[in-house]
């Protein structure tokens, strides 16, 4: 490093420093205090090893010139652009260097867009956090962090570095935060309602300052940012905060395009109204916005995500035709279909959908008019189908299991003219899957030698496409070989996906030491686990009966800051303990559970209510029960509930195990009570399996004449509910009168033994 610590010239400054050797390892802390109070010694000895006030007051200037100096060096190599080697001058340092340097490091280490590069950036940032100094960052720095991270897939620490601006008073420039919000729009789980707080608390910072004169011009969202915050509503299926967002834009001076209405047909689909999608292609035309064909992709996608492969067919068709007018084409489908506003608007029968109608009449002014055939408007110009729109109906084909129709719409491509129109890598991977799917591996691989002869290169979404076929059908050594050819004659490195393949494959053989195998090669790769990862080897363990090994998973998932423990995880430790009858040990698991703000579902009760029935603990299951009505009744008020605690609706499992549980332990009324919800909910009853287990098991019941006066008074509402159940099985039964309910009478416990 001896050669390139040379500071600026500058005309205060004409001579280089001294070497890094020649600094103290510790310099002194400034600004340098004496002890109060403070007495110089009189003796000649003490004089002689003490240092006069000049003395260390030239110690302490030296010091100075020396930290400005390296800082100086510091500045040097980054206006050089010698990253690397500004790093290293970086971590030798003793101090923290001014905030030019400093923010100009974060920048430049952002922006090498590397994992080493962000690691490095994320670590002064700890360290300014832990120093409280983090004022010394500006906004620009930190605005690249957020899209370094974001572009890494660190989603919420990007927002959170956001966020912390925010809190500082600083705006982040709107090509940061669009980012940002536009990644966590189109990523899983929490990522859209994320987007939609990180966008209104920007806008609502903007507003405050506008209110106070200050125009932040660098900060307000532009037509990108809408479009991302738009996309986050229409992941939501919200329409309300679709119409709101966009009655923004105007606010300011944002227009929207041709984009933006593709993700208002996104919302459609989202929300299953299909026949507005004809009206959302009309507006774009009205308007004259420039078109794009893209939105000609959007509305062909919309219809196979929808089901409707006919009329995505007929479009592509038409397009192939030169035909304009797809506008006519689609609503004589849809009359064809008889799919008019009076069907819609039977179904439409609660305040919710009343509510999503008004909001797309508003989005959609067009919508309310009627337009007579001659009236409808047409394409700019005629379009041709590109390979990304037969490919998109080809995944309709796969979808809905037609293989021959998927290999024989990759037949026609390779026959096109038009090279535009040429099977990509994506079209043979979506072959690929068909084929999968429908269990032809042999003729899979096929197609993938068929890509290699081609010249088509086969990316790791294929291969892990075939993987995930050979997991399925027990074939985990074939899968190995297949991720050795992967690696050693492809040059494709597998990534989580693939290894979470992997691992679930040897849940299907039961071979949990393959699972986490699998799982450690993972990290020996430096490949961060994820929320699926981690679920998976609970689930390897839990399926072989090792909760413990499982528990120790989930408190490394814990501990894992990259991952956010959620209520599949939870329920999969449920799952671990309950099938092995642990109760005890599954009733602790939920209740920390509920500490942490989870709320179990369905899968818990229903996992907690096979370990019941494996534990033969009839009680907890009317305990299970209780806790599992009072949710079911929020449902059927069908009001919004004040409570903490969500409504859940029980399905036929849970119900099922329930009544199983009550029929043997001979709590008919309880029974009674979950077979009525049953009914309630659409579902049949096993009649005949519970009318079994009653004459196995309770045939015999209430027939002692031994019994005493007392004991026969207690079991009159037992013997009644018993009656009341025989008479819903079927079976012979005495006579009960209108009176019968299912609420106990005042004093009386169903638990109570015969």
């Amino acid at each position: 490093m001896n050669g390139i610590l040379q500071p600026l010239p500058s005309s205060s400054q004409t001579t280089s420093p001294p070497p890094l050797a020649s600094y103290s390892s510790k310099p002194y802390p400034f600004p340098y205090t004496f002890p109060s109070p403070f007495k110089f010694p009189t003796t000649c000895s003490s004089l002689a090893c003490t240092p006069s006030p000049t003395t260390i007051t030239t110690k302490l200037t030296h010091l100075t010139t020396t930290a400005e100096s390296q800082d100086q060096n510091l500045l040097y190599l980054l206006r050089q652009r010698k990253t690397e080697e500004a790093w290293e001058l970086y971590s030798n340092l003793q101090h923290l260097p001014n905030s030019t340097c400093l923010s100009r490091l974060v920048s430049q280490l952002s922006f090498q867009k590397t994992i080493s590069g962000l690691k490095r950036a994320q670590s002064i940032v700890t360290r300014l956090r832990h120093e409280r100094q983090l004022h010394r960052l500006d906004a620009n720095c930190l605005g690249l962090l957020a899209v370094a991270a974001s572009n890494a897939g660190h989603t919420l620490y990007a927002a959170s570095v956001l966020k912390s601006m925010l809190r500082s008073g600083y705006l982040p420039n709107v090509k940061a935060w669009s980012a940002v919000v536009s990644r966590l729009a189109s990523s899983d789980e929490n990522g859209p309602a994320e987007a939609l707080r990180l966008f209104k608390g920007v806008t609502r910072r903007l507003r405050k300052l506008s209110s106070g004169g200050v125009v932040a011009a660098a900060s307000m969202p532009d037509t990108a940012a809408f479009n991302a915050v738009l996309n986050a509503c229409a992941n939501l299926g919200d329409s309300n905060m679709f119409l709101q967002m966009f009655n923004e834009m105007p606010q300011y001076d944002v227009v929207p395009d041709a984009f933006s209405y593709n993700i208002l047909m996104k919302l459609c689909c989202r929300t299953g109204r299909k026949h507005l999608l004809v009206y959302v292609l009309e507006r774009i035309l009205q308007l004259g916005i420039p078109f794009c064909v893209t939105t000609l992709h959007c509305i062909v996608a919309s219809y196979v995500d929808l089901g409707d492969l006919e009329t995505a067919e007929r479009l592509v068709q038409a397009m192939r035709e030169g035909r304009r007018d797809l506008s006519r084409i689609i609503r004589e489908r849809e009359r064809e279909i008889e799919l008019n506003l009076e069907e819609l608007s039977e179904s439409d029968d609660n305040d919710a959908d009343v509510d999503v109608e008004n909001a797309f009449a508003k989005l959609l002014p067009n919508f309310m008019e009627s337009n007579s055939c001659n009236d409808l408007p047409v394409l700019p110009k005629a379009y041709a189908p590109n390979t990304r729109m037969y490919t998109t109906l080809m995944k309709g084909y796969m979808k809905a299991g037609r293989v021959t129709d998927t290999v024989r719409m990759l037949e026609a491509m390779r026959r096109q003219d038009d090279a535009g129109s040429h099977p990509d890598h994506v079209s043979y991977t979506t072959v690929v899957s068909a084929l999968v799917k429908a269990g032809y591996m042999d003729r899979a691989r096929q197609v993938l030698a068929e890509m290699m002869r081609i010249g088509v290169a086969a990316n790791r979404v294929t291969y892990n496409v075939l993987l995930k076929g050979y997991c399925n059908q027990f074939q985990i050594d074939k899968a190995r070989e297949l991720i050795k050819e992967m690696v050693d004659d492809r040059g494709i490195q597998p990534d989580v996906v693939s290894y979470n393949i992997l691992i679930d494959g040897c849940i299907l053989v039961d071979d949990s030491a393959g699972a986490l195998g699998f799982f450690n090669e993972m990290r020996t790769r430096g490949i961060a686990p994820t929320k699926i990862s981690y679920t998976t080897l609970m689930k390897a363990f839990a399926f072989s009966g090792q909760p413990k090994l499982a528990h120790k998973v989930f408190d490394e998932m814990l501990n894992d800051p990259r991952v956010k423990v959620d209520v599949i995880a939870w329920n999969m430790l449920v799952e671990g303990y309950c099938r092995l009858g642990l109760v005890e040990e599954a009733k602790k698991v939920i209740q920390k559970m509920k500490d942490e703000g989870f709320h179990p579902d369905v899968g818990t009760y229903g996992s907690f209510a096979n370990g019941i029935a494996l534990a033969r603990r009839p009680g907890e299951a009317l305990l299970l029960w209780n806790e599992v009505k009072e949710r079911w009744e929020m449902v059927k008020k069908g009001s919004k509930h004040n409570s903490c605690v969500p409504p859940l609706k029980p399905d036929e499992g849970l119900l099922d195990t329930l009544a199983d549980i009550c029929v043997r332990a001979a709590f008919f009324r309880k029974a009674l009570e979950i077979v009525a919800c049953m009914e309630e909910n659409g579902i049949s009853p096993n009649k005949t399996k519970f009318t079994r287990i009653y004459v196995e098991m309770h045939s015999r019941m209430f027939t002692s004449k031994h019994a005493s006066r007392a004991r026969q008074d207690r079991r009159i509402e037992r013997k009644r509910a018993a009656e009341a159940f025989k008479f819903w099985l079927g079976l012979p039964n005495s006579y009960y009168g209108s009176e019968w309910r299912l609420e106990p009478i005042e004093g009386y416990d169903d638990t109570t033994s015969s």
